[in-house]
Parts: structure tokens; sequence; C-alpha cells
């Protein structure tokens, strides 16, 4: 009987924030997968020159305990990369080129349905940039200054919607009938 292998995801949070992403999982081992994740929004009100982008992605890999695909405590190594133009009050943050960052995860992912999961999500490591500081003045970005950014603490968080794609669940000991 074969198993399911593949996943298609969103993280909720992201997307509360008006960031559309996707991320697809691979199950390439019995309880381990890869996924791969992309994000971009590119949002602006051009009259205040407010901008809101972000764009980059995230690999992971996980080691699941629970007993079906895609399902349970699940823990994992993830790698992220991503830029940003972030612009409120007069005042602007745009990364200089990339940003970067790793570290752990622990996760739990919930089945909802047979092939529908909310999969929550923690991570705890790195991320640094460089950044320069701005302030819009008439259809001009002023540079004030260029900052580093090191942070060490909780670097990522995750409530997803996960689409479980292809395969057969086996239905206890011993597979389907």
């Amino acid at each position: 009987m074969r198993e399911p292998r593949v996943a298609l995801r969103t993280n909720l949070i992201y997307d509360a924030l008006l960031v559309p992403n996707i991320g697809i999982e691979y199950r390439f081992a019995d309880r381990w997968s890869a996924a791969v994740d992309y994000m971009h929004a590119w949002w602006s009100r051009d009259a205040k020159h407010r901008y809101w982008r972000c764009y980059g992605g995230e690999a992971t890999v996980r080691r699941y305990f629970g007993d079906r695909p895609f399902a349970g405590h699940h823990v994992g190594l993830y790698a992220s990369a991503l830029t940003y133009d972030f612009e409120f009050s007069g005042r602007g943050w745009q990364c200089d080129g990339f940003g970067f960052g790793g570290g752990f995860e622990y996760g739990y992912s919930l089945p909802v349905g047979r092939r529908l999961a909310l999969d929550f999500s923690v991570g705890v490591g790195y991320f640094g940039s460089r950044y320069k500081e701005y302030t819009p003045v008439d259809e001009c970005y002023v540079w004030l200054s260029t900052r580093r950014q090191h942070w060490f603490g909780p670097t990522r968080a995750g409530i997803s919607l996960v689409w479980i794609l292809g395969g057969e669940f086996r239905r206890g000991k011993g597979g389907a009938r």
C-alpha cells in the first residue's frame, strides 16, 4: 500500500500579515521529510511611500514521531533567506541584499481530515542581516544609516494548513483491505 509522500502547505500567520506563501513537503523516508517554502509580498501605498515588501524562502528537514505520514510531534532543522523593506510613520528599514538565518524547530501536526492537517511549529535560532534606515522625503528616500542586525532567539512561528497529496493511508495494522 502506498503512503502519501507529498504535501502542500501555507503558513496562516504569514497570510494574516498579508505575506502570501506556499510550501511543499516531501517525505523521503519512513519518518523523515524535507520542505521548501516561498513567501512574496510587494505592497505599496504610493501616495505616502508606504511599503510592505518581503520575499524569500526557507528549507527544512523534519523528523516525525507520529504513526501517520505528516502527523504528530516533529523536530527539525531549518535555514532561511529573505529580504524586506518596511516603511511605517515616515521611517523605513530596507534589507541590504538578503538576510540569512537558521535554527531548530519543534512542532505538532494535527490531522483535521483525511487529507488536511494543521501544523503548529516554533523555531529558535539565529537571523542576521544588514539594513538601511531611511526617511521618505518628497519623491526620494533619504538614507540615515546602515546597520547590522544579529538576533538569537525565536526566529520562526507557524500555523500551517497542510494538504496531503497522493497515496493511500494505511488503516490500522496491515494496511487497508
